[in-house]
């Protein structure tokens, strides 16, 4: 599990970015991976898991 910090999640179009708390690097999340509910500056944990253009973050909770 990783931990992280949302920087910017847009509800309607269902996706966003969260950013890394040890590494400070980025990761795109996008809705079907959430198991709550986030928003901007939310501390959330998260998994990381191979997409399309790269690692993205899934089974993302509320910290």
């Amino acid at each position: 599990m990783y931990k992280g910090k949302v920087k910017f999640f847009n509800e309607t179009k269902g996706f966003g970015f969260i950013k890394d708390e040890d590494s400070n690097k980025e990761y795109f999340v996008h809705i079907s991976g959430l198991v709550d509910k986030i928003d901007q500056d939310d501390e959330v944990t998260f998994e990381l898991q191979e997409g399309k253009k790269g690692l993205i973050a899934v089974n993302v909770k509320q910290a």
